[in-house]
């Protein structure tokens, strides 16, 4: 397969794998696993939205004389952030260490700090990722999906220590 036909091959990778994903979500039952089944599509949806606009400017650029570089300009963003897309199906945690602060899931910044007679003391939270026993069919699907479109996946929960 050549470059020119890499984000066409990835498209359809990613629209087999919602499909996939789509067909699973029909059989199960637990509402939790259903929701992160949920999750899943949407984030395959906005990395196929993603790439879409990729294949959109590069065709753009195929017919299209780009004397000002704009088209160029745009692909390479666009070619940026689809490296960097990540799917998040649980929690996200920010710790920002210069401060001393965290949130979780894009809430508000909490403060970590404390200090007392015994010292200071900081104890952020960690994020522990599902074990496939709680994914249950969905886990060799995130594996595929990780391993063939390249898609970092997060499936974490903030434990509080």
């Amino acid at each position: 397969m050549s470059d020119d036909w890499y984000y066409v091959h990835l498209l359809a990778v990613l629209a087999g794998f919602r499909l996939t994903v789509l067909a699973n979500r029909s059989g199960c039952e637990d509402e939790f696993l259903l929701e992160l089944h949920d999750r899943l599509i949407e984030g395959l949806a906005s990395a196929i939205a993603r790439v879409q606009s990729i294949t959109a400017l590069e065709r753009q650029l195929a017919n299209e004389p780009d004397e000002g570089g704009l088209a160029a300009f745009q692909l390479h963003g666009e070619e940026e952030c689809f490296a960097r897309f990540r799917i998040t199906l649980l929690d996200d945690l920010e710790i920002d260490f210069d401060t001393h602060e965290y949130r979780v899931n894009g809430d508000e910044w909490l403060y970590e700090l404390s200090a007392d007679c015994d010292g200071i003391e900081v104890s952020y939270p960690s994020l522990v990722d599902l074990t496939d026993a709680e994914l249950g069919t969905l886990a060799p699907i995130i594996r595929a999906i990780r391993s063939e479109a390249g898609i970092g996946i997060s499936i974490a929960r903030v434990v509080y220590d």
